[in-house]
């Protein structure tokens, strides 16, 4: 192999692989609490690099637009997920870690039913 083209390859790879292994990070959230949240699902994305569960939490104040984050739609189905797993209108309980900016988000560790059944991702 051409060394020109070895050093140009090996440069793409440490320019662009350092930010793409930093998104699958934890940092951002708070691992040292655990938040529970009760909400009805709006939306499910079944999406590569994350999947994302939207919910509307009841508060005293009013509604709460919360997000959390789980695995790669691989991981999950690996754990059992299919793309059909959590529908709009579905009550749950969200376990999991909230993000340290105070945003609505969250890192999703579990998903109990309002039937009991629980959904872990996996991973």
């Amino acid at each position: 192999m051409n060394t020109k083209l070895t050093w140009s390859v090996l440069a793409a790879v440490l320019a662009f692989g350092g930010p793409a292994l930093a998104h699958h990070g934890v940092a951002e959230y708070d691992m040292t609490k655990t938040t529970t949240l009760k909400g009805t699902v709006t939306a499910f994305e079944w999406a590569n690099p994350h999947a994302m569960v939207y919910l509307d939490v009841k508060t005293e104040s009013g509604i709460e637009k919360w997000q959390a984050e789980t695995n790669s739609p691989n991981l999950l189905a690996r754990a059992g997920w299919t793309r059909n797993s959590l529908k709009p209108g579905d009550q749950i309980t969200v376990i999991g870690h909230t993000s340290k900016k105070g945003t609505k988000l969250m890192r999703m560790v579990k998903i109990v039913f309002a039937d009991g059944r629980v959904l872990n991702p996996g991973g």
